[in-house]
């Protein structure tokens, strides 16, 4: 060992919000279990690395592999004890990566957290469940319903990485919700790969409605946001509630992947575009001020011009509030394996910069009518010598912020009511309204 003083264990993540709860939780047993833990830590004063890895693309992928190395780089140096991998990319190549990469003391698939603490000598700890140490500041926070994935579509790995569906139980996640307001925070983020199968496994029916109205009458959350809504066979009653209940905000996650009909049946979407206009008219009829955000894939197998234009049409018909787009990645054992990916990776990011560039346009014109319109804003950091915030339509890190400009001074955390100013393509800017 490097040195005889107690262990200090960081924890670098890559990948997705659920690899960072997964992240948390494993700082909470470790915490319960006396160990020194901290979140990609800088200061480089600890002797134990984790990474959490992510292998849900190819660009993924090679991060995970970049920073495994840079460990072990460190490791060999004398500066670190001991390299551990866990999350999906050892889940998906341990084998592989044992072969490939053997300075590594050991790799850990996505339910291994008994195994990897074992092997520190830590105990799981059982009646910690739901137990973390945030690595998110301390207002917000995701929380997971359910874990894996039960459908099929023919682009995606995660189910071979993270399994089949599994919901956490009600109580479980209400006693969660609870710990976490205990802990200051007053956003929630419910993400799962699938949100509306929640329920489906435990209680033989969906019940993401049932368990929305029991968060929103834990004291002292005040919002709680959809991520990750499958469109095929959509709940609407979900739409209900979140009408009902005002802490629920007026925003839904819904990865849509494509919109012409020839790309939505090869990638196995159970879903034809009229049936997606239908369901967002619906959603849209219940909720007029709605946000709803979407994901789409670039590139994918046997994608034409004829089916980007006619996506792009679609973005014009629909105007969704917030667009990501990925390109397609060719992923071992998905049934897309066995069609040929003839695009080069500079034509799938061409295909989706023209995506982007196309949505941008329709973004700028959405935040313009904001102007002179006063929002609530959840402050998240000051930043040189301004406020960053944000609106119930816009979650962490992947949508619009507000710059907020205020006399008195604010804290992350702090609900305020800004009278918008200005508008660019993906922020606002504007000033506290004294009330």
């Amino acid at each position: 060992m490097r040195s005889k003083k107690q262990n200090k264990v960081n924890i670098i993540t890559l990948g997705c919000s659920k690899n960072m709860v997964d992240s948390e939780v494993m700082s909470g047993q470790l915490a319960a279990n006396d160990f020194d833990v901290v979140h990609e830590n800088a200061k480089l004063d600890h002797n134990i690395v984790i990474v959490n890895t992510c292998g849900f693309i190819d660009k993924a992928k090679e991060e995970s592999i970049n920073t495994i190395l840079d460990q072990v780089d460190l490791k060999k140096k004398g500066k670190l004890d001991k390299v551990y991998v866990t999350g999906c990319l050892s889940e998906r190549y341990k084998n592989n990566l044992e072969e490939e990469i053997p300075e590594v003391d050991a790799f850990f698939g996505t339910m291994e957290l008994p195994r990897l603490l074992s092997t520190l000598n830590a105990d799981y700890k059982a009646e910690l469940v739901g137990e973390r140490l945030l690595s998110t500041p301390s207002h917000y926070a995701y929380m997971k319903i359910s874990e894996g994935c039960n459908r099929t579509c023919s682009f995606c790995a995660i189910p071979l990485m993270r399994g089949e569906h599994r919901s956490k139980s009600m109580e479980e996640l209400i006693s969660e919700a609870e710990r976490l307001v205990k802990m200051g925070v007053k956003e929630i983020m419910l993400i799962a790969q699938e949100l509306t199968y929640y329920g489906l496994d435990l209680y033989k029916k969906r019940m993401l409605p049932e368990l929305l109205k029991s968060l929103a009458k834990v004291e002292g959350i005040e919002w709680i946001r959809l991520h990750y809504a499958y469109p095929s066979k959509f709940p609407l009653e979900i739409i209900d509630v979140m009408k009902k209940e005002p802490k629920i905000c007026n925003y839904l996650d819904m990865p849509l992947q494509h919109a012409s009909d020839r790309m939505l049946k090869a990638m196995k979407r159970q879903i034809s575009q009229q049936e997606l206009k239908d369901l967002i008219a619906e959603i849209r009829s219940r909720i007029p001020g709605i946000c709803l955000r979407t994901t789409l894939i670039a590139g994918f197998p046997g994608e034409t011009e004829e089916d980007v234009e006619e996506l792009k049409k679609f973005l014009e018909e629909m105007q969704f509030d917030r667009v990501g787009v990925f390109t397609y990645s060719h992923e071992e054992d998905t049934s897309a394996y066995d069609f040929k990916d003839e695009l080069t990776q500079e034509e799938k990011e061409a295909r989706a910069q023209d995506i982007i560039a196309f949505q941008q346009d329709i973004s700028f014109e959405k935040n313009q009518q904001k102007i002179g319109q006063t929002l609530k804003v959840l402050i998240d950091k000051k930043e040189a010598g301004r406020y960053i915030g944000r609106t119930e339509f816009d979650s962490v890190e992947v949508d619009n912020e507000v710059i907020v400009h205020s006399k008195k001074a604010l804290k992350p955390g702090d609900f305020v009511m800004v009278n918008i100013t200005k508008a660019y393509d993906y922020d606002l800017e504007g000033e506290v309204v004294e009330l």
